[in-house]
């Protein structure tokens, strides 16, 4: 018998858990570890939709949790109707992340789950993410950062598991793709995901 990774001995100490889900080879890695370990009623997946939530992301969010089984809810999150993320600064991603981990954390406690985790993994650190400081604010944790994994790890252990997402490039929210300054507002992204479904149809 395999020994444990290091993520699921990790989150093996967890009571239960709730993991901030976006269909990306991190979070899919660590829900597929949950599950593996918890089963189903001590773990759960949560995905928050908005208008800044690519189609696609959505359908491949889904895709991995039929295939593995995942407890997996949709959760509305409303980051439009906060000032500050409409701005459009660098800051944006603390306000987008202070939704949706707000959001979360209520389903956690409705659903007697001990712990949110979401994905950040030890290459993140590094980086500037204002949601970084949302989610410490809000104490969520981060298994696979607190493992040590780095993106090399992550895509090695999902391949080993049969996640068909190990080797997809990382995907991102349609904000990301409007530069800082221009505020933002549900059609303006609802456009930025038009045109990325025209680039996908061309195979570009």
């Amino acid at each position: 018998m395999d020994s444990p990774s290091r993520l699921e001995v990790l989150v093996g100490t967890f009571p239960s858990v709730l993991i901030g889900y976006s269909g990306g080879v991190d979070s899919a890695l660590l829900a597929v570890v949950a599950r593996r370990g918890f089963g189903r009623g001590r773990a759960g997946g949560a995905i928050g939709v908005s208008a800044s939530l690519p189609a696609v992301q959505r359908e491949q969010a889904l895709e991995v949790a039929r295939q593995f089984d995942l407890d997996l809810i949709e959760v509305p999150t409303d980051e439009l109707s906060d000032p500050d993320y409409v701005a459009n600064a660098p800051s944006r991603c603390y306000f987008c992340k202070s939704e949706l981990w707000s959001k979360l954390g209520r389903v956690a406690r409705e659903r007697g789950l001990a712990v949110v985790a979401d994905g950040t993994n030890a290459d993140d650190l590094g980086e500037h993410r204002p949601g970084l400081k949302a989610a410490a604010d809000l104490a969520i944790r981060s298994p696979l950062a607190e493992a040590g994994y780095t993106t090399a790890d992550i895509r090695a252990e999902a391949r080993t598991l049969g996640i068909p997402t190990w080797d997809a490039p990382a995907a991102t929210g349609r904000s990301r793709r409007v530069v800082y300054g221009f505020r933002l507002n549900g059609e303006g992204l609802r456009q930025v995901g038009a045109g990325e479904g025209v680039v996908g149809t061309r195979g570009e």
